[in-house]
């Protein structure tokens, strides 16, 4: 029993030892230096602006249709009996080619008859004249043989022009767009015989809003008041053919001159040249394409390009001052194009124009600035 409790004795001694030792070594130990907390102000990236002269492009879309297209109607009637081997569809004809023929029999039939007619009317009127210069008639004789040789040599031109109609030709050169007769058909008079197109212009109607017309110098209505066109700016076309990016040269031939109601744009239409390439070579630009459209818009000295990020909202942007300080200001947006933006107004050449967004800036807010382009 002794011994245990020199042993326990022994244990509480060792641990009081150990207790003592750490609480004159805390005390021993230096308190850790105090150091200032230190506010370091938001790092934002500035870039100089520069003015410059900006040459905009107003882009537009549309499909490519002909200016001139005529739905084919028979003016007489009979059955079709000759045929061109390029009345099908997008078979290409030239100008006043004949495309089909109707029986011309009654109608040669009917010539023949009208000019007997006129001889008949030439003879009676002749003779009326003749007896006239003699005495022998009355004047009122005379007017009558010559109103009804009128009469006939009226019915010989009609006969005539019913004639001529048999053959069904188009006064331009252009392409078949689609084909609504065939070889022994009876048609009539507004019978539908297919339709067909001018080749050589094609037209593109691109919608413009107000803002765009801004940057755009089109033709006026007294601009093409005389030709209904007027030199309106370059256009370039691009669209896909053949799985590859074409592009096609157009100009601004005129605008439509009125503001569509339901989406209140206004279209200019675009003029193509040789849109099958029958006259040049080139790839071809058919009718119905979509084409995406570049214009060629004015041009603006003394305008800042920025990148459009830079901009909070519809027209603030940030500056950081000669000293650092963070100054909020309006101004004038012309326009956004892509990741870009261009301005002016109340900006002047060499300020900093800040591209970092910042949360929640007002104006007085120390910044630290990196210059755009500087790693260091």
């Amino acid at each position: 029993m002794q011994r245990k409790g020199l042993s326990a004795l022994l244990i509480v001694a060792i641990l009081g030892g150990a207790i003592a030792i750490f609480f004159v070594l805390t005390g021993l130990r230096e308190p850790p230096a105090k150091k200032e907390a230190e506010f370091l102000a938001p790092l934002v990236e500035v870039m100089d602006l520069q003015p410059m002269q900006a040459e905009f492009r107003i882009a537009s879309q549309g499909t490519v249709r002909p200016r001139t297209q005529t739905t084919l109607s028979s003016e007489v009637s009979g059955t079709i009996i000759e045929i061109s081997p390029k009345w099908i569809a997008g078979g290409v004809f030239a100008a006043n080619e004949v495309m089909m023929r109707i029986d011309p029999t009654n109608y040669n039939v009917a010539v023949e008859q009208a000019e007997a007619l006129v001889r008949q009317r030439q003879i009676e009127y002749d003779g009326a004249e003749k007896l006239l210069s003699q005495g022998y008639r009355a004047e009122a004789e005379h007017a009558s043989a010559a109103a009804a040789l009128a009469s006939a040599k009226a019915e010989l031109v009609r006969a005539n022009r019913n004639l001529q109609r048999t053959y069904i030709r188009v006064p331009y050169a252009g392409m078949v767009r689609s084909k609504d007769s065939d070889l022994g058909q009876f048609v009539s008079p507004g019978t539908r015989l297919g339709v067909v197109f001018a080749t050589d212009v094609a037209e593109v109607r691109l919608p413009l809003t107000d803002q765009d017309l801004r940057f755009l110098d089109l033709p006026g209505a007294a601009d093409i008041s005389q030709t209904g066109s007027g030199p309106g700016p370059d256009v370039m076309l691009h669209a896909i053919r053949r799985g590859v990016a074409q592009t096609w040269s157009a100009r601004i031939a005129r605008t439509e001159g009125v503001i569509d109601e339901n989406s209140r744009v206004t279209y200019a239409v675009a003029r193509i040249e040789d849109p099958y390439r029958l006259e040049d070579d080139g790839e071809v630009l058919p009718m119905g394409t979509f084409v995406r459209a570049e214009i060629d818009g004015v041009s603006m000295d003394g305008v800042f390009r920025i990148p459009r990020s830079a901009l909070r909202g519809a027209d603030e942007l940030l500056f950081a001052s000669s000293e650092d300080k963070i100054e909020i200001r309006r101004v004038t947006v012309f326009r956004s194009v892509g990741d870009v933006a261009y301005v002016g107004g109340n900006v002047k050449p060499g300020e900093r124009v800040v591209l970092t967004a910042v949360e929640s800036p007002v104006t007085g807010m120390s910044v630290r600035t990196k210059q755009v382009g500087d790693d260091s």
